[in-house]
């Protein structure tokens, strides 16, 4: 499952990813929002990232003008690591380095082809695991002495 959401500075780019997505027949779940009235990001981000934490194998895609401030959300819930992805070998390494289970995009930022390259490599990458995994557990354990 591909939870996905944005506020309004992300909502075109939103849906062509939806409709990407849908068309290549992945599961999507869009939590919101649906209009260009002005929203707060955090409402969304971490909507996604909360419903990705509780599945292991689910993954999250967050989009708002820049993509850093869904990044900061996202990335305040437990078990979530958000990627801010501007180039499709961000979206590689993300998952391949760094298991990243949330994909933060900026509409502003990344034309829709670019986007649209970036989630399907995204959605396509496995974590490397190896001397990577190490490094992911190093994070891990750090939120949960300090989370």
């Amino acid at each position: 499952m591909i939870y996905i959401a944005c506020d309004h500075g992300g909502l075109d780019l939103k849906k062509a990813i939806i409709d990407k997505l849908t068309a290549s027949g992945v599961a999507v779940t869009d939590l919101g929002t649906n209009s260009l009235d002005s929203v707060d990001y955090p409402d969304f981000g971490i909507a996604v990232a909360e419903n990705v934490a509780k599945s292991e194998g689910d993954k999250g895609i967050v989009i708002c003008k820049t993509g850093v401030g869904m990044s900061i959300a996202a990335n305040k819930v437990k078990g979530i690591r958000c990627a801010l992805c501007t180039s499709v070998a961000m979206g590689h390494l993300c998952r391949e380095h760094n298991n990243a289970n949330v994909l933060a995009l900026g509409a502003s930022n990344t034309d829709e082809n670019t986007a649209l390259l970036i989630v399907d490599e995204f959605i396509s990458t496995e974590f490397a695991g190896g001397r990577h995994a190490n490094r992911v557990n190093k994070i891990m354990s750090y939120e949960e002495k300090h989370g």
